[in-house]
């Protein structure tokens, strides 16, 4: 079994600040396509005018996207080297698309924005990087692309570092690097570039292979969400009662005395059966099903922490923070299904408090109805318990999404802000 670390990471930017050339450089400069996709590539009625191979084809696979010159669904791609394994999600840079980026981004470990050199920090540039702060993702590479067209000039990219990180200031704690390159002409992208002598940082597959981010994942907190139950149907196996999922965060271990929320009944891990077998501890991300010494009354949906340990909160209100994602407006007083991981319930969209310019990163009035691509802090009843925390304490349970009950639409993303008696103290 391999113990090379995946990095999952989202691509970002406004319409032709070159996101699909990036990717589609570091795929051909770590040779990391196969033979039939690199002939597609050298067919010189695929080039560009000039004669170059014409990188973005490899991300821009819908038709629409290629006779427009913009991506419009999330492209996925793979590659690895002998340092890390990668898997990229290239996000739109069309304003309308932003709920494709927010896709992406939901289980990104890192973000790079990329910033035409021309043009500098524009309103596409703050409202991904808020989108990615809010969603929890720790670290951003600000790509200062296409440096070729302003000369390779060390001021133009100082001048672009130093307004981004004033506006950086309101995102909170993040790792942020800064690096100048040319995807077309893959400056600085896998291999340094002789044309920028004044930059002397990584590359951008250094900084790739190098950012940590096992630290990242939250030991603290014990959650396991159930997924199934398991019973299997046969005479080998009569009693046997487990419950399978995957661990959202913290560390399980034989032994461990366990709450199950919301209805707080309690047991013993008995044994944890693992993908190659039996065995003693369990780590978050790892796929595993729990047996327990008592047979209690759970079920899909419910969540497990470890006794004696933090515990989840339980919420019948919420605040939370959602990106309206629907075309169809959002209303005060409308219902919805909110689904996180392996649980549903209904909720009502009591208030909205406050929506985000995204301009000025300021909060405006929220007595509004949402529109399509709105930031927004609301309230939500919920017609049942919720088990969960805050986003910003644990990615993997503080998160869901809201669901039009007529049309099945989604209809919002969010993440949990606190309970709303809380946010009213």
């Amino acid at each position: 079994m391999s113990d090379i670390q995946i990095l999952r990471f989202l691509t970002a930017g406004s319409v032709d600040d070159g996101k699909s050339t990036l990717i589609g450089r570091l795929l051909f400069d770590t040779r990391s396509l196969p033979g039939d996709t690199l002939e597609y590539l050298e067919n010189p009625s695929h080039r560009l005018p000039d004669g170059s191979i014409n990188l973005a084809l490899l991300t821009d696979g819908l038709r629409s996207e290629r006779e427009q010159g913009i991506t419009i669904d999330v492209a996925h791609k793979y590659f690895a080297t002998a340092k890390r394994k990668f898997i990229i999600s290239d996000a739109p840079g069309h304003v309308q698309y932003t709920r494709n980026m927010v896709t992406g981004a939901s289980n990104a470990d890192l973000v790079i924005i990329l910033v035409d050199a021309r043009h500098g920090v524009i309103e596409q540039t703050r409202r991904h990087s808020y989108l990615t702060s809010l969603l929890g993702i720790r670290h951003i590479i600000v790509a200062v692309n296409k440096i070729d067209l302003v000369d390779w000039s060390a001021e133009k990219f100082q001048s672009i570092q130093a307004d981004y990180l004033k506006f950086a200031e309101r995102l909170g704690k993040r790792s942020i690097s800064f690096i100048p390159l040319s995807a077309l002409t893959g400056d600085n992208v896998v291999d340094p570039s002789e044309r920028l002598p004044w930059y002397q940082g990584p590359t951008l597959l250094e900084l790739l292979e190098s950012v940590p981010v096992q630290e990242d994942v939250n030991l603290e907190d014990p959650r396991f969400p159930i997924q199934y139950v398991i019973r299997p149907q046969s005479p080998q196996y009569p009693d046997y009662r487990g419950y399978a999922g995957r661990i959202a965060s913290g560390i399980f271990h034989v032994g461990d005395p366990v709450i199950a929320a919301p209805s707080g009944l309690t047991s013993h891990i008995k044994a944890i059966d693992g993908l190659e077998g039996v065995q003693e501890t369990a780590f978050a991300g790892q796929s595993v099903t729990f047996l327990l010494t008592d047979e209690i009354d759970i079920g899909r949906g419910d969540l497990l922490s470890v006794a004696g340990l933090n515990q989840p909160a339980l919420y019948e209100k919420l605040a939370a923070q959602v990106c309206w994602m629907d075309q169809k407006t959002g209303r005060q007083g409308g219902r919805y299904l909110l689904r996180t991981s392996t649980r549903t319930t209904r909720v009502i969209l009591m208030n909205v408090k406050s929506v985000l310019d995204i301009a000025t990163l300021e909060e405006g009035p929220g007595d509004k109805d949402l529109k399509l691509n709105d930031i927004a802090r609301v309230q939500l009843q919920l017609a049942s318990p919720l088990s969960g925390d805050p986003y910003e304490i644990n990615r993997k349970t503080g998160a869901f999404i809201l669901i039009d009950e007529g049309s099945n639409q989604t209809a919002a993303a969010g993440v949990i802000v606190g309970s709303l008696e809380k946010e009213s103290e």
